[in-house]
């Protein structure tokens, strides 16, 4: 915690030029919020799986139908706040507009503190309007997070607007800890409490515990924050009187261009975040009105889409997250300098830097989706479902990852309405699509999967379209896409052979889970070195993309002594 103190912070934010001249600035950031969100997503799904052995998949769908409603709210009201401050201060602060860039904040404040309370009371009290009956409890033990959330957004939208990305990191490692171990154990504790009624009711009482950690770990997270922004304070009241460049604005006025950045950012999150509640929304309506299904069936069916499938798919896309939220600042910094041939080049170094994770995690997730699922949902009833869903869902992980960088780059370079439209065409190919599958086939619960594939191949295909346009870069597709391909299907094909190699030879001395669990391991393991090996000898990563990394010219030279290099 010392590491945080004022005089750190100083340091940080005086040495944010230097960052910017150095090639490996944004890599550095991103690379900060990517590991955060690793260890964060690493705790969401080993805290997921004693969860669901509490809760149940009824729970489970009774949490993600909440889940997706408070989300939308959510968006609404208080998601695009981080962002949006990230890309207005620090187009400020770039300039030496200090006095400006806070005034942003205190609007951006006041925005949080109106539009969170709105937001949490119409979740409450329209509860039973928005969700089914067994979801009801969920969503109104959501809604006081939605207040929270909007403040602490606007505290992580202030540190990274100064590029100091260490509080953002630690804020979202301390709510997810709080988040597991509050959702398993309210869960566990609410349930007791309802032991003597049926499976439906202790389903529902489990999902509203779940839903309380969420809100837990989120106060914990806006704790940290505030205290960071009070223990640096000193400093940024001193760079405020130092500033001569800042014009005196009224605070309407500031307030006004604040909604005016956050709208855009809002209305594109939520068009993104609404495909997933309308899919899933058409679906259970079909499923039980049309089909005739029951509507627990079609909640359980729900739950295994949205809390096992789309949560492992979200682990990798989640590195792509932190990495846009790392390059916006630095984004808008070189743009609103006039650099444009430097905002070309941190483009498409994000992108990189995204399809050579993204890529070898989807193959691996389609040649290894069982055993990952086996892993961390050992719902043995339900697994072979679960499983298809994550080998058919695994290739948005390409898809969402690059989406998500041509996205904040399109927004940090005043191409605010571009996400804006790819996100509307693309929700409208998704509807006429699944409504299709639904009434013309008997795909059931692999028309989530296809309706969802078809929303990220239209986002990104119409994203690169505008990217394109709008900057004037080629990005070298052998480099960025074939290469990172080639090594991963060679990798895929490796991890496949080791696991059932394994799990064949394991499964003679072990139980089943424990003999996957190790196979996959191994597997996984190998796959790794086997992908970084290959990513260097074909070309894919020099020597100057690893450097730029912290510790880089230590591994380079190492890799160099070992002949890979």
């Amino acid at each position: 915690m010392s590491d945080y103190n004022s005089t750190g912070t100083s340091k940080n934010i005086k040495g944010a030029a230097a960052a910017e001249k150095s090639s490996g600035g944004i890599i550095v950031q991103a690379g900060m919020l990517a590991a955060a969100t690793i260890i964060v997503r690493i705790i969401g799904i080993l805290y997921r799986a004693p969860l669901t052995a509490v809760i149940g998949d009824l729970g489970n769908g009774y949490y993600g139908t909440a889940f997706n409603i408070y989300t939308i709210i959510l968006i609404v009201s208080s998601y695009g706040i981080p962002s949006a401050i990230s890309k207005l201060m620090s187009q400020k602060i770039a300039v030496g507009e200090y006095r400006s860039a806070q005034k942003v904040f205190h609007a951006a404040l006041v925005y949080a503190l109106i539009a969170g309370t709105v937001a949490s009371l119409f979740l409450y009290f329209g509860a039973p309007l928005l969700v089914p009956p067994g979801s009801v409890m969920v969503l109104r033990v959501f809604a006081p997070t939605i207040f929270l959330f909007g403040l602490l957004g606007a505290l992580r939208g202030y540190f990274q607007a100064n590029q100091t990305m260490a509080p953002t990191s630690i804020s979202q490692i301390l709510e997810q800890i709080v988040n597991a171990l509050v959702s398993i154990g309210a869960a566990w504790i609410l349930i007791r409490q309802v032991a003597g009624e049926d499976e439906t009711v202790r389903a529902q009482y489990g999902a509203a515990g779940s839903a309380l950690g969420t809100g837990a770990g989120v106060l914990t997270a806006l704790l940290f924050m505030l205290f960071m922004y009070l223990r640096n304070a000193g400093f940024y009241r001193r760079r405020i009187r130092s500033d001569r460049r800042s014009e005196e604005e009224a605070f309407s006025r500031v307030m006004k261009a604040t909604i005016m950045v956050i709208t855009p950012f809002i209305l594109s999150s939520f068009i993104m975040n609404l495909s997933t509640s309308l899919d899933q929304t058409i679906y259970l309506k079909h499923m039980i009105s049309v089909r005739g299904a029951e509507e627990t069936a079609v909640t359980t069916i729900n739950g295994l889409f949205s809390n096992k499938a789309v949560v492992i798919c979200n682990i990798p896309i989640s590195i792509a997250t932190a990495v846009s939220a790392a390059i916006i600042p630095h984004i808008s910094t070189s743009y609103a300098r006039g650099m444009r041939r430097e905002t070309k080049r941190r483009t498409v170094n994000a992108c990189r830097m995204t399809l050579l994770i993204a890529i070898p995690c989807a193959v691996g997730l389609g040649v290894l989706a069982r055993p990952v699922t086996m892993i961390l949902f050992p719902q043995w009833e339900t697994l072979d479902l679960a499983a298809d869903l994550l080998r058919a869902m695994a290739v948005t992980v390409v898809l969402y990852s690059v989406s998500t960088i041509t996205t904040a780059a399109l927004q940090s370079t005043g191409r605010m309405a571009a996400p804006l439209i790819s996100a509307g065409a693309a929700l409208a190919v998704q509807t006429v699509l699944l409504y299709a599958l639904l009434y013309f086939t008997k795909m059931d619960a692999y028309t989530l999967v296809w309706s969802s594939v078809a929303y990220a191949a239209v986002i990104y295909v119409m994203n690169e379209y505008f990217l394109t346009s709008h900057l004037k870069y080629r990005p070298n597709v052998v480099k960025l896409y074939i290469k990172p391909a080639a090594a991963s299907l060679v990798m895929g094909a490796a991890a496949w052979g080791i696991f059932h190699g394994l799990f064949f030879l394991l499964g003679k001395v072990l139980r089943e889970y424990y003999a996957n669990l190790i196979a996959c391991a191994f597997a996984v393991a190998a796959a790794v070195v086997l992908y970084f090996f290959l990513v260097i000898r074909i070309g894919a990563v020099g020597a100057p993309d690893i450097e730029r990394f912290p510790g880089g010219t230590r591994l380079a030279g190492l890799l160099r002594r070992a002949g890979w290099l």
